[in-house]
């Protein structure tokens, strides 16, 4: 696939010739055969593909959750395949926010609670933290929901307050696989919405792993994900 040729300072995410292999037994199965994405800053790309085609493999690479088996990813410039275990957490907590199917809020705490964990594993003071998780939170329509558990909210709420998890941090990139895929319709179209609404206004990028045709029409540009390879669907 050939990729946009952008200014450095505009490129958030830059993936060069992913590889990808597991060892099943004696066989070597490979999943992703020399992937390159360039991502622009407030981009908006869907990427689509068969079930157990390589999607959510190649989202954790993206999002530096597992390294490839040759390749390298750069986000905001730096190559994470040369970051130690450390130095890998921070610039995803700095740069990088998750929305995933299940919204994976810890059952424990409130909502409030669950948006400041990654400010509070930054190490921001308590009060900063709470105040940008109340102020996200009313962005997302939960203003009044700030003191719920999860048990508490309907699905579309903790989604909401998932999606708001992954942009307190004001992240240069989102990541989010399926994050409508639990939902029903009227759910699922609000919550796209809000994400596609915070993108304009945080100027973040982001990738999207979807099976809804309908959604992944409504972004930049579209990527399928076929026998390891990704290739942009021409509109």
């Amino acid at each position: 696939m050939n990729e946009p040729t952008l200014p450095t300072a505009a490129v958030v995410l830059d993936a060069h010739a992913l590889v990808k292999e597991f060892r099943q037994g004696p066989a070597i199965v490979t999943v992703l055969a020399g992937v390159d994405l360039r991502v622009a800053r407030g981009e908006r790309i869907a990427i689509v593909g068969s079930s157990g085609s390589g999607k959510t493999t190649l989202l954790q690479l993206l999002g530096g959750l597992d390294l490839p088996t040759s390749g390298d990813v750069e986000i905001d410039g730096a190559s994470m395949s040369k970051l130690d275990d450390a130095a890998r957490g921070r610039l995803r907590n700095r740069a990088v926010g998750f929305v995933y199917q299940f919204h994976h809020l810890l059952p424990e705490f409130t909502a409030l609670e669950n948006v400041a964990m990654p400010l509070l594993v930054r190490r921001v003071p308590g009060r900063e933290a709470m105040a940008s998780a109340a102020a996200i939170l009313g962005r997302v329509g939960l203003r009044e929901r700030l003191s719920h558990r999860p048990a508490q909210l309907s699905g579309g709420e903790r989604q909401r307050a998932a999606v708001a998890r992954a942009l307190v941090t004001r992240p240069a990139l989102v990541l989010a696989d399926e994050p409508t895929g639990n939902l029903d319709g009227a759910n699922a179209a609000q919550v796209f919405d809000l994400m596609l609404e915070l993108n304009r206004e945080f100027g973040v990028s982001l990738v999207i792993v979807t099976h809804d045709e309908r959604l992944a029409a409504r972004l930049d540009r579209i990527l399928v994900l076929n026998e390891g390879r990704l290739e942009e669907r021409r509109r």
